[in-house]
């Protein structure tokens, strides 16, 4: 039942030198230049891969110009007297309002189904695989870095909307719509950012606008974060979350694929330790270093 440990295999005990006999020390060597170097290089490369590159910085203006693109179509029809002024208001607000529920929809997929291998999407799961593991990563990311893959899609997906709906001569309340919901699909991963921000450190106003319920707040987002991450998954203003909540939304759909599919999501079984949150001093850094 016991295992016992062969005398010749304890560690000898330390005693202090009889007084008449000098001590003996052992000078520890350090270690050699080239493997602190070695060892820092992993730390480097993790905080460069929080930092924006010339291609993170060419797909978020290349998004940004589209989403400029269709806003300003729209002010222009409006301008010419084709279209009323409040009509694209309206579909902005529209847009905002689905472009939460959108955001909800889509981190409620990558979080339960698929994994890194997944086709089109398996980046963006294991990257929520990651931030699961170390929320307060996202908040030390460059603008650039944090946008440009969403800016991208737009990019790719806006100046061909727009362009369709130039050729149909569709109403300025149109272009609003896909603008405003580009924008907000775009800069959700910045609010979701602010969401984990420490409060002192947000830009002027945006508290404001959290506690009034217009961005995401920390505390309602903090409330995902918790095992086993199955609430609270919209990320533009929240707004959708009380209800998907309330009535049972998600877990409704999760039977429907369970039972079409077999297919059980991650949050039905026990969290797996990749999921959850690491809390040690390093947790920035080694967050990038996993997705290295």
């Amino acid at each position: 039942m016991y295992t016992l440990t062969p005398r010749c295999h304890l560690p000898p005990l330390r005693r202090s030198p009889p007084p008449c006999q000098a001590a003996t020390t052992t000078t520890v060597s350090p270690p050699p230049p080239q493997s602190l170097a070695a060892a820092a290089q992993p730390r480097a490369a993790a905080a460069d891969s929080l930092r924006s590159t010339w291609p993170h910085r060419f797909w978020t203006l290349a998004g940004s110009a589209a989403i400029l693109s269709s806003l300003s179509t729209s002010a222009s029809l409006v301008t010419s007297g084709s279209s009323p002024a409040l009509d694209p208001l309206a579909a902005a607000l529209a847009a905002y309002t689905l472009a939460d529920l959108s955001t909800g929809i889509y981190h409620w997929l990558v979080d339960n189904y698929g994994d890194a291998t997944t086709p089109l999407v398996g980046s963006q799961i294991a990257a929520f695989q990651g931030h699961h593991r170390h929320p307060s990563t996202i908040t030390l990311r460059d603008p650039c870095n944090n946008l440009h893959a969403l800016s991208r899609a737009a990019a790719l997906s806006l100046f061909p909307a727009d362009a369709l709906l130039s050729a149909a001569d569709a109403p300025a309340a149109a272009h609003a719509f896909v603008g405003a919901f580009a924008a907000c699909v775009v800069l959700s991963q910045q609010f979701h950012a602010w969401a984990h921000e420490k409060r002192r450190r947000l830009p002027v106003g945006v508290e404001w606008l959290q506690d009034a319920g217009v961005l995401v707040s920390r505390a309602e987002h903090a409330a995902h974060h918790r095992r086993p991450y199955d609430s609270n998954y919209c990320i533009v203003s929240g707004m959708w979350n009380g209800v998907l909540d309330r009535y049972r939304v998600f877990e409704a759909l999760e039977m429907v694929v369970y039972l079409r599919t077999g297919v059980r999501p991650r949050s039905w079984d026990e969290t797996e330790e990749s999921w959850m949150e690491v809390a040690t001093g390093d947790d920035d850094v080694a967050a990038a270093e996993d997705e290295l």
